[in-house]
C-alpha cells in the first residue's frame, strides 16, 4: 500500500490495482507512436513484470511459462500455413499470372457496360483467394487495372472504389491468411472457418458486382460501353488458358482442405508448388523472381512471427497483474448481454483497424475477448465469431480515412486521382460491406450450414 496524505486525510492506494489497466494504457499509447507493434508488445511486458514482480503481484516462479508458451508456438502446425499462403500468391502476382489474368477477363467482359469494373470485381476474388493480403491484392489491381479505366472514361471515384473494395475481399474469401490467424488464435478448425466462410465471402463479391452492374445502367456517364472485342476461336483459348490454372489452382488447395485429404498446411504448401508450375508454363519463373518471392515470404513471415511471440509475453504478464479479469468482468457486465457484447466488441476492432494490421488484432484483440465470448455465446459460436471478425476487419480496412486498402491504392493511384475521390468511390461499398456483416450477424446459418455438412 501507498499512503497518500492529502488535506489532512490519509489515502491508501494499492499499485497493484493499475498495473493491468496502465499495461493496456501504455499499450495503446505506444502503438499509436508508431514504434513497432512485436516491439511495443515484448517491450511493455518487459517493463511491467518488473513492476509485478517488484510489487509482489506476479511470482517470478509465473514467467517460467513464458518458454514453454514460445516453444508452443514454434511446434504449431497450423501456423506453417502462413509462409505457405504468402508464397503462393506472391509467386502468381511476381509471375504475372494475376497480371494476365486481369488483362484477359477485362476484355471478356469490357463489352458491357461497366465491364471493366465487373472484371476488377471478379479478379479480385480470384486474387483474394490466391493471396489472401489486402496490400498485394489492391496494389496489383491499382497498377494494372486503374489506369485502363481511366483511359475507358470511367469516373475516376468509381474506378477507385471498385478497385480498393476487391481488394479487400482477401479479408474473408478461403484460402485467407486472416482466417488462418484467426482460427489459431480462436481454437477452431482453420478447414472448418475456411468452409463457413465462403458463402459470406460469396454474398460480398455479389453485393459488389450486383452494384457494379445497377450504377452503370443508371448513370451510363460512370461506366462507358466500350467497342466490343472479337472473340474469335483463338481469343476464347488464350482467355480460357488465363483463366483456368489460377482457378484450378485454387480448387485444388480448397477441394484439399474440404475434402480433407489434406490439412490447411498441406494444401498451402500444394498451393506453393503449383503456383511455382504454373510460373514456369507461363513463363514467369525466374532466379530472379524466386529470390523476390522467397525474399518477401521471409519479411511477411517474419513480421508475424515476431508479433505474436510479443503478444504472447504481452497476454501472459497481462494476466499475471489481472488485466484478463478485468476485460472478462468489463465484457460480461455490459448491458445487452450477448448482443452488447457483440456490439461492442465488433466496434473495438472496427476500430482497431483503422490503426493497426489484422496481425496485431488477432495476436492482441481476439485472446482478451475469447474467454468472454466463449461464456456469453458458448463454444460453438467460435466458429461464426471468427467469421464476423474477418468480415468486419474488411469493413474497417476499407473505410474513410484510415483505411489500410484506402492508402495501399493512393500509394499507387496516379496523381490526377485525388483523396478525397478515392474516399467518396469507397464510401458505396462501404455500406454493402455493413450490410452484408449484418446479414451474416443475423443469420449464422449462413456460416454454420456448410461445416455441418462436412460434418455429417
Amino acid at each position: 500500500m501507498i499512503e497518500i496524505e492529502f488535506l489532512g486525510y490519509v489515502i491508501s492506494i494499492d499499485p497493484t490495482l493499475f498495473l493491468g489497466p496502465g499495461m493496456f494504457l501504455a499499450l495503446v499509447i505506444v502503438l499509436l507512436s508508431g514504434y513497432p507493434v512485436a516491439f511495443c508488445l515484448g517491450g511493455i511486458a518487459v517493463i511491467f513484470s518488473i513492476f509485478g514482480i517488484a510489487l509482489g503481484e506476479i511470482d517470478p516462479i509465473f514467467m517460467t511459462a513464458l518458454p514453454q508458451r514460445i516453444l508452443g508456438i514454434m511446434a504449431n502446425f497450423t501456423l506453417l500455413a502462413i509462409p505457405t499462403f504468402i508464397f503462393m500468391g506472391s509467386m502468381l502476382e511476381a509471375s504475372g499470372i494475376a497480371q494476365r489474368l486481369l488483362e484477359n477477363m477485362s476484355q471478356l467482359l469490357g463489352r458491357l457496360r461497366g465491364g471493366l469494373a465487373l472484371a476488377v470485381v471478379l479478379v479480385g476474388s480470384l486474387l483474394a483467394a490466391t493471396t489472401g493480403v489486402v496490400a498485394a491484392t489492391v496494389t496489383t489491381m491499382g497498377l494494372i487495372s486503374l489506369p485502363a479505366m481511366l483511359r475507358a472514361g470511367y469516373n475516376p471515384s468509381l474506378a477507385s472504389g471498385v478497385i480498393a473494395a476487391s481488394g479487400t475481399l482477401g479479408q474473408i474469401i478461403p484460402p485467407s491468411i486472416v482466417l488462418v490467424v484467426l482460427g489459431d488464435q480462436l481454437g477452431i478448425s482453420v478447414g472448418d472457418l475456411f468452409l463457413g466462410s465462403l458463402i459470406p465471402g460469396f454474398l460480398m463479391a455479389g453485393a459488389f458486382a450486383i452494384y457494379v452492374l445497377l450504377i452503370s445502367a443508371l448513370k451510363p456517364e460512370l461506366a462507358p460501353q466500350l467497342n466490343a472485342v472479337d472473340l474469335n476461336p483463338l481469343r476464347i483459348v488464350q482467355l480460357i488458358q488465363t483463366i483456368i490454372p489460377p482457378l484450378g489452382l485454387i480448387l485444388l488447395v480448397l477441394g484439399s482442405i474440404f475434402f480433407g485429404i489434406a490439412t490447411p498446411t498441406e494444401a498451402g504448401t500444394l498451393g506453393a508448388i503449383g503456383a511455382i508450375g504454373l510460373a514456369g508454363i507461363h513463363g514467369g519463373f525466374s532466379r530472379k523472381t524466386l529470390f523476390k518471392v522467397c525474399d518477401e515470404t521471409l519479411r511477411s513471415t517474419s513480421m508475424v512471427m515476431a508479433i505474436l511471440l510479443g503478444s504472447t509475453a504481452f497476454s501472459l504478464v497481462f494476466r499475471g497483474v489481472g488485466g484478463d479479469d478485468l476485460i472478462a468482468n468489463v465484457l460480461l457486465n455490459l448491458p445487452g448481454g450477448k448482443i452488447g457484447f457483440i456490439a461492442f466488441s465488433m466496434l473495438t476492432i472496427f476500430l482497431l483497424g483503422f490503426f493497426i494490421d489484422f496481425f496485431e488484432i488477432a495476436f492482441i484483440a481476439v485472446p482478451l475477448l475469447l474467454p468472454s465470448a466463449r461464456q456469453l455465446l458458448g463454444p460453438d459460436a467460435l466458429l461464426w465469431l471468427g467469421v464476423v471478425i474477418g468480415a468486419n476487419l474488411q469493413t474497417s480496412f476499407l473505410t474513410p480515412p484510415f483505411g489500410f486498402a484506402l492508402f495501399y491504392l493512393r500509394g499507387v493511384a496516379p496523381k490526377s486521382i485525388t483523396t478525397k475521390e478515392i474516399y467518396l468511390g469507397a464510401l458505396p461499398f462501404v455500406g454493402l460491406q455493413i450490410c452484408v456483416l449484418l446479414v451474416i450477424i443475423l443469420n449464422p446459418g449462413l456460416v454454420n450450414w456448410l461445416p455441418r455438412l462436412s460434418w455429417s
